[in-house]
């Protein structure tokens, strides 16, 4: 056995028939090949990279490797622009018309080598081109890699909203690889690391705990708290995933803080300015902030996320935001309307009750989600 597969961590995705690994690891984009379920041929086959244009050199890698090991009849690469611009119909239709130019079939397969935002609009592609084709998730990102590459939500924004128009579409595999996050810098890990905190508030205080304790490493890299914390990320996704793949139930917990993210992300026209990850580090607190208002925890838990939240360098409230959020309480809630997570009958949001123990809360008032924000913006 190599030294790659010795470090290598397997998670997996439990879902009858369409069941697939998550595989993690440190340099493992070079044995890709090695990793994909025996199910995937790619011998004879076209291959398609989709990458944005800051994940060129591991998609160039990937080419090179498909090319040499795959016995694949040809590989295309096609980078976007970074950012969450790049999920539209625009982008959507211009990556469906490489793929049919490039004479895409049913047994094609698309790899989408990046952070959310190639995930995403890939994995939109590949279940539609065709009525839908082979494909493999290679995130690159710390947020893609503990959040956004597991679990088969693929979707494009509009006006009226985030992730608005997509599908459930699961990948066949997920390969990790530990060194491409190497070249993120601070902001963006700290985005990431956004998104694991989240799986400690809603279902492990354990784990919490231990972020409490290792976030600060974590966030710079250090290999092995890295490895662990990206591997307990996938697995309660996984987990969560297997249970409830079309979000009717528990995995709605996972989205915890983002009604309110989504909705400043929104108003922030979906610019670099502000980072998803940025917008879940203040939604969190400020649904933990909606649900002592509502009278279901205490302080203990806003006062234990905002302490750690500053000490890693995340912001905590609208106010730390520089003005990349209009202040406009009203505007912020049209858009949680808008938002695919919102019923009839009012807005609904993931409350706790204490770090550990969440729950979905439908009809919450208005005018207590309003005071939430204002507070927010006002510090």
């Amino acid at each position: 056995m190599s030294d790659t597969e010795n470090s290598m961590r397997l998670v997996t995705v439990h879902l009858g028939e369409r069941t697939y690994p998550v595989h993690i690891g440190r340099g493992i984009l070079g044995d890709i090949t090695h990793f994909l379920p025996k199910e995937i041929n790619l011998t004879g086959k076209s291959l398609f990279i989709l990458t944005d244009e800051n994940a060129l050199p591991y998609a160039n890698k990937l080419k090179t490797v498909l090319e040499d090991k795959s016995g694949a009849s040809a590989v295309f690469v096609f980078p976007v622009p970074p950012g969450e611009e790049t999920k539209s119909f625009r982008w959507y239709e211009k990556v469906l018309n490489w793929m049919l130019d490039s004479g895409v079939t049913r047994g094609s397969v698309l790899f989408a080598v990046g952070g959310g935002v190639v995930g995403d609009l890939g994995g939109f592609a590949a279940a539609t081109v065709l009525r839908g084709i082979g494909f493999v998730q290679v995130p690159t990102t710390l947020l893609a890699q503990v959040d956004s590459g597991v679990g088969g939500k693929t979707a494009i924004d509009t006006p009226q909203g985030k992730n608005l128009v997509g599908t459930f579409y699961q990948p066949s595999a997920v390969i990790c690889d530990l060194e491409t996050l190497e070249t993120l810098d601070k902001r963006q890990r700290l985005a990431g690391y956004a998104e694991i905190i989240k799986y400690g508030l809603i279902n492990d205080p354990e784990f919490f705990m231990w972020l409490e304790e290792n976030g600060e490493a974590l966030c710079n890299l250090s290999p092995e708290p890295l490895a662990q914390a990206i591997e307990i990320s996938c697995q309660k996704k996984a987990d969560i995933v297997s249970q409830d793949e079309f979000e009717t139930d528990v995995r709605r917990l996972l989205n915890l803080g983002h009604t309110f993210a989504h909705a400043m992300e929104s108003a922030a026209g979906y610019s670099g300015d502000l980072l998803h990850g940025e917008a879940v580090a203040v939604g969190m607190m400020m649904a933990i902030q909606l649900s002592a208002r509502l009278g279901y925890c205490n302080e203990e838990p806003l006062e234990r996320l905002g302490d750690h939240l500053r000490a890693v360098g995340l912001p905590t409230s609208i106010k730390d935001l520089n003005g990349v959020v209009p202040h406009d309480p009203q505007r912020l809630v049209r858009s949680m309307y808008a938002d695919k997570k919102a019923e009839t009958g009012g807005l609904t949001f993931v409350l706790l009750k204490k770090i550990g123990e969440t729950f979905v809360q439908r009809r919450v008032p208005e005018e207590e989600v309003l005071a939430v924000i204002k507070q927010s913006i006002h510090g």
